[in-house]
């Protein structure tokens, strides 16, 4: 059996890698047929493969149309994982973060990079979409408690919006509760310490990492 799991996990990980979305679509169904458990599937298979696109990524072999394309394979087996995930105690979340572009934004890529990543290191994300006012941040981290709120932005003007909802988050009593990462093309990690973040980077997949170490600390 050990040897049948390996030989799933390998082509659900191969799958992510060569952007295979009905090899692995197929594969995830094979492996619930199998008897492979839905936490398995997630941690040994498709968290390998994110893994992999994120090392290719930074190390300049992959590219942002690659990370895009990773998503959308990622989606359609988790399409066929989700209804054996609900109620699934093994699958309880490692944490919650909640994204969204900041107002005056509509870029999305990024944003729905991070959020990929996030989902196969079962980590439960709230997506608030793009052009999000600050007032909406605000409110949304006070009703849903989220461990991290992370902010995008594309164009150097989404800046002072980022720096306008962590005003209001200190002002709330708000930031004490929650990890803030910015990031987007402007980004830099000084700005982020400049507007009293904890992290910023230009670079979804460094995000990712920071938000899974503090998820690994708490």
């Amino acid at each position: 059996m050990q040897d049948q799991k390996r030989r799933v996990f390998d082509l659900l990980r191969d799958c992510i890698v060569t952007f295979d979305s009905k090899g692995f679509r197929e594969a995830c169904q094979d492996a619930l047929e199998a008897g492979i458990q839905p936490h398995e599937i997630i941690n040994n298979g498709i968290a390998k493969g994110t893994e992999i696109i994120g090392a290719k990524f930074q190390a300049g072999e992959f590219y942002l149309s690659d990370l895009i394309m990773a998503g959308e394979t990622v989606k359609e087996g988790m399409k066929v994982l989700e209804p054996h995930i609900i109620g699934k105690e093994e699958l309880r979340s490692t944490g919650k973060v909640m994204i969204g572009t900041v107002a005056g934004d509509l870029h999305d890529i990024g944003k729905s990079i991070v959020r990929m990543f996030l989902q196969a290191s079962r980590i439960d994300v709230i997506d608030l979409g793009v052009d999000v006012p600050v007032r909406k941040f605000i409110s949304d981290v006070r009703s849903s408690c989220p461990d991290v709120l992370g902010m995008s932005g594309l164009m150097t003007i989404s800046m002072d919006q980022m720096k306008a909802v962590m005003n209001q988050l200190n002002r709330a009593g708000l930031k004490k509760k929650v990890k803030v990462i910015i990031g987007g093309a402007p980004i830099t990690s000084s700005y982020a310490a400049q507007i009293g973040a904890d992290a910023g980077s230009n670079d979804a997949v460094q995000g990712v990492e920071a938000i899974r170490s503090w998820m690994t600390k708490s």
